[in-house]
């Protein structure tokens, strides 16, 4: 079991910051590729990036690729979303995810956080 923990969510203005973070307390972090996804008010949830539990592979949707960078500190068992450059439509609930493979797709993810939002405005 993997139980996850989403922070660092907030108020931000355009052209701003914001450092996400998701946390769990398993001993088995590494095993797991993480994945980050979005969901806006009366829109499905889609997906934003993903990154491998081990050798540093990464996906990001075209969206947010170029100002969004996915990492995470295995010995912390920690993985990070760092959104710079924001837009209003970067305004969502972010969830992180972990699954045993790296895709873009949600269903290939079996633990996920409660979520944390994230609002800019312009």
């Amino acid at each position: 079991q993997v139980h996850l923990v989403e922070s660092g969510g907030g108020l931000v203005q355009a052209g701003g910051s914001l450092r996400l973070s998701c946390a769990t307390s398993g001993r088995t972090f590494s095993r797991y590729a993480i994945g980050w996804f979005r969901q806006a008010p009366g829109k499905e949830r889609e997906f934003v990036s993903a990154r491998t539990g081990t050798g540093g592979s990464t996906y990001y949707a075209n969206s947010v690729k170029g100002r969004f960078t996915i990492s995470r500190d295995n010995a912390k068992n920690t993985a990070f979303l760092q959104m710079n450059s924001l837009k209003p439509e970067d305004t969502a609930v972010y969830y992180c995810a972990a699954g045993l493979g790296i895709s873009t797709d949600e269903n290939r993810y079996d633990y996920w956080g409660q979520g944390t939002q994230v609002s800019v405005s312009s």
